[in-house]
């Protein structure tokens, strides 16, 4: 099977260009739109095969993801290495200002499934890994291991150094590019005078 490219992945996303703060609460001029993602599955399929491939060498025996497009990454990647799946979901974040804010949840059937278990942790596209972040946070109160975190597209370097050189763990992935985020305190764009966007509104 021919490697998947780059320029595959992305013409299955719509992209804008702007000035838009991320989940992370990191700043960034461009959006992926990621919730079409999964509606061509036969589209999607080679990069799904090739992480699947990739996260296998790592002996996982449950595979987690944030909703909405990790969780549906998790359950494709469980079908193809025949392991369990789970999901977690966005929960309010604590007060405060400042990066990775955001925590999300385990629902309570999932509690006593995940304990102990060895977990790939999954997302569709990782930037900064706020949501994987989280979720691995979620995973080890529940006294499950996270033994390796993979995306279909790694953008930049935030996030997997986080998580190779932080937490020791291994990222795979089957397309990666470059991505340039931001603090808000640090954001050329802010300094421009650039208004962010609101990437649920239409251009």
């Amino acid at each position: 099977m021919p490697e998947p490219a780059l320029g595959e992945f992305l013409d299955l996303v719509h992209g804008r260009r702007g000035h838009f703060r991320l989940e992370s609460g990191y700043h960034a001029g461009l959006w992926l739109d990621l919730d079409g993602l999964f509606a061509r599955p036969r589209a999607i399929a080679p990069f799904v095969a090739r992480l699947s491939g990739r996260l296998r060498t790592h002996d996982p025996d449950l595979v987690c993801g944030p909703l909405l497009g990790g969780a549906l990454l998790a359950q494709s990647v469980s079908a193809a290495l025949d392991i369990e799946f789970c999901f977690t979901e966005p929960a309010v974040p604590g007060r405060g200002v400042g990066l990775f804010r955001a925590r999300y949840r385990l629902a309570a059937a999932f509690h006593a499934q995940v304990q102990h278990r060895r977990v790939a942790v999954v997302d569709d596209v990782m930037s900064a890994g706020s949501s994987l972040r989280a979720t691995c946070a979620e995973l080890q109160a529940y006294h499950a291991t996270p033994v390796v975190v993979g995306a279909l597209l790694v953008l930049g370097s935030v996030g997997e150094r986080h998580f190779t050189d932080e937490q020791g763990l291994p990222v795979e992935a089957v397309v990666r590019d470059r991505f340039d985020l931001w603090p808000e305190s640090e954001c050329p764009l802010c300094a421009q005078g650039m208004s962010l966007e609101d990437p649920a509104s239409p251009t």
